[in-house]
């Protein structure tokens, strides 16, 4: 009996708990951090092979703290006395009554229950779970009314191909860039970044410096990555967000790899981290069949050692460095390249500080992205001193907006922008500012700054931003893209996720492959 009672004791401790700590993580998150949907905590939860462990310890004191805050909270009720008087059972046995004294444990533990079934309520709130189930039983038809099919769609290259570099560099947006050319800081966080923006090409969302408007699904690294190489947002099943290891990854899809490797690019794609982290590995090995030059593969090649693991694997100084080497090789053959790049030392929280870096603000993260600005500033000026400079484009973007949401000023009503720069293109806009668009404009516009000529200006939901068409962003306004995106699309899991939807159908439920989702 004593057991039991220690046991039962134990066990509602435990549940408030563990309701502590869920309220304070989710809490935690959602003042601190951007996190653009239920859809991306899904998504990088149930894909986190090759998470950088160093980028989340600095949330550990905070959630540590406000457990014990939480914690303490629960259990003032627990020494009440509405809690703690005991409670007698009144039982009649041959016309006798008896009271029969149940310990206060009998109140206690449902009160521990509720507690612990309402922090989790409360952090599915913060995570915005419940407009995500609103969506999943509403459906759009945005893909069937504006989806452009990239694999029929009417594009002619030009007779000499021109290479591409594209550097993503994480969470980049255009608020780290002074007021006085569009952006946000009284002292520009990145300089060199806007040099480039504004001796160069940088489609705008005003008449100054500015970017894409992020919209659902594109607002995580691996959802960044497909916005900007196949015109779509990344969509994920509740039922299967899990999303790797299947036979095919946007099976689907024709992108930006698939359409430079049929016309006869090498493609290359250099970071890190591991490129198993969210699906990586297998979106670019299967379009367009990259060659993944990543952590693992500096490890197995003596770059680095086989233990070396700094932030989210090695730093970026040693990604240009790599950069270069790689180039002076792949620029020699016959074939045009790409050169695909993702940096890391900007990710949230707070970023990395590599050694060298200069103190000149009093943000780290600000320090960091004044670093990281430098190293893409002296990369790009080395690249245009090389024999294949003239033939070579160069595009800078962000991935998608920064997380850290504590680290901007979310009242002064600028609105924030993915950041981007076109360096050498071979066309010349037609409108470059004053556009509405998004990260999915930039599949169609990074082919058109090729040369590419692309029929109707249109491939899968982008537009090419150097014609003078609409965009979706500018022809449905912000709310009804946004909205369409965020809800279910049959096109989009029996087309675009292709195989890997039924797949996942049938490991989750029976599906048969035989069985397309019938829009209700």
């Amino acid at each position: 009996m004593k057991k039991l009672k220690n046991a039962l004791k134990f066990f509602k401790y435990l549940l408030l708990l563990v309701g502590a700590f869920i309220l304070a993580l989710s809490f935690y998150i959602k003042l601190g951090y951007d996190v653009a949907s239920f859809e991306q905590l899904l998504y990088t939860i149930m894909n986190a092979e090759g998470t950088g462990m160093d980028s989340i310890k600095g949330g550990i004191a905070p959630v540590t703290i406000g457990t014990i805050l939480f914690f303490a909270l629960f259990m003032v009720p627990m020494y009440t006395k509405k809690l703690s008087r005991k409670v007698f059972l009144k039982i009649s046995i041959k016309k006798k009554k008896f009271l029969l004294p149940i310990s206060y444990a009998s109140r206690k533990l449902p009160y521990c229950i509720a507690v612990f079934i309402l922090s989790i309520l409360i952090a599915l709130w913060n995570f915005d779970f419940y407009r995500y189930i609103t969506n999943q039983f509403q459906y759009s038809t945005i893909y069937e009314d504006y989806y452009v099919d990239p694999k029929t769609a009417d594009i002619k290259f030009p007779t000499k191909r021109q290479n591409l570099i594209y550097i993503y560099v994480e969470s980049l947006e255009m608020t780290n860039a002074s007021k006085a050319n569009g952006g946000d800081q009284t002292t520009s966080y990145i300089p060199q970044l806007e040099r480039l923006a504004l001796d160069n090409v940088n489609f705008s969302n005003q008449l100054k410096l500015g970017g894409a408007t992020q919209v659902n699904g594109t607002g995580w690294t691996v959802a960044g990555m497909i916005a900007q190489t196949s015109g779509i947002n990344m969509k994920v099943d509740i039922n299967g967000n899990n999303y790797s290891g299947f036979s095919s990854f946007l099976g689907g899809v024709t992108n930006l790899g698939d359409i430079l490797k049929e016309n006869g690019y090498q493609n290359h794609i250099l970071m890190g981290s591991d490129a198993k982290f969210g699906g990586r590995d297998e979106m670019f090995s299967q379009h367009g069949d990259y060659e993944i030059l990543d952590l693992i593969e500096a490890r197995n090649s003596g770059k680095i050692p086989y233990d070396y693991m700094t932030w989210w694997g090695y730093e970026d100084a040693k990604l240009f460095d790599y950069a270069k080497e790689k180039l002076k090789t792949i620029s020699k053959s016959d074939e045009p390249f790409n050169l695909t790049m993702l940096t890391a030392d900007t990710h949230f929280q707070d970023g990395f500080v590599e050694e060298g870096c200069e103190s000149k603000f009093d943000k780290q993260y600000a320090d960091v992205f004044y670093c990281s600005d430098s190293m893409i500033a002296e990369f790009v000026d080395w690249v245009q001193k090389q024999d294949f400079a003239k033939d070579t484009t160069i595009i800078i973007a962000g991935d998608h907006l920064s997380m850290q949401r504590s680290f901007y000023d979310d009242n002064d009503g600028y609105p924030r922008t993915v950041y981007n720069a076109i360096i050498n293109p071979r066309v010349q806009p037609v409108r470059e500012k004053d556009r509405m668009f998004t990260t999915m404009d930039m599949f169609p516009t990074t082919l058109a700054a090729l040369g590419v000529e692309i029929k109707g200006d249109r491939l899968a939901l982008g537009t090419n931003l150097f014609s003078g068409r609409d965009t979706l962003l500018e022809e449905l306004g912000f709310e009804q893209l946004d909205g369409e995106l965020s809800r279910r699309s049959t096109f989009y899991n029996n087309t675009l996720l292709g195989d890997s939807y039924y797949e996942m159908k049938k490991r989750l439920d029976g599906g048969d492959k035989s069985l397309l989702e019938e829009h209700p």
